[in-house]
């Protein structure tokens, strides 16, 4: 397990990579140069501003969640998460959902968000001692309850990342490789409510994620 500092290091070095990963599971049809290009404040041809929008509210997040990791992960957090990864994409964004929604791929229609319900399960899911199991926990409920009207993968990924940076226990993304396995798997929890496999592969992510760096403390 690396060291909070380690984790922001690895979220800022890959953050580019992240970005390019969570826009291609909302199928945007941007290449991870013309990512590159966004995030430099470059101007991109042949490329809709709908899907631009979707990078910058991204970068946005990412900033957010990098600048509040003392926050607690409370419902106050979360709204604000969303705020930033839905701006201008959603009827409403930033606030729970009030309304009916579907969910594309399967019969699964999830109740509208009762505030304080939500709060007693955030006050719940913040007792479980292990950060990387929180995570799982966080991701798999946040996402089938579709707390807000837009971007709930999104919104559950970047604050499954808060909870694993903020205790120096690794960072998360759906990579470009896996994305099937883990639509297929996240489809499952919608259909069944069964958690363990998603859960399984968040946990095989971190690992991935983690194995690509090694950090080595100086001798004193």
């Amino acid at each position: 397990m690396y060291s909070r500092k380690e984790n922001v290091f690895i979220a800022k070095k890959m953050l580019s990579e992240m970005i390019y990963n969570s826009a291609y599971v909302e199928e945007c049809n941007v290449t991870f140069p013309q990512i590159q290009a966004i995030l430099d404040g470059m101007v991109v041809n042949n490329v809709k501003m709908d899907d631009i929008q979707t990078v910058i509210n991204l970068r946005d997040a990412w900033r957010f969640v990098l600048g509040h990791l003392d926050d607690e992960i409370d419902l106050d957090f979360i709204c604000k998460v969303n705020d930033h990864i839905s701006r201008n994409e959603s009827p409403d964004w930033g606030v729970l959902r009030y309304g009916n929604v579907g969910v594309s791929g399967t019969d699964y229609c999830p109740a509208i968000p009762d505030k304080a319900d939500v709060i007693a399960e955030l006050n719940k899911l913040s007792n479980i001692s292990n950060p990387l199991e929180y995570a799982c926990e966080y991701f798999c409920w946040a996402t089938r309850a579709q707390l807000f009207w837009d971007g709930n993968k999104r919104t559950s990924t970047l604050v499954a990342n808060a909870i694993l940076i903020k205790y120096g226990a690794g960072v998360f993304t759906i990579d470009e490789k896996t994305a099937n396995e883990f639509n297929e798997r996240l489809l499952h929890l919608y259909n069944a409510d069964e958690k363990e496999p998603l859960k399984d592969y968040i946990r095989n992510q971190v690992q991935s994620m983690s194995a690509k760096f090694s950090f080595h403390q100086a001798e004193n």
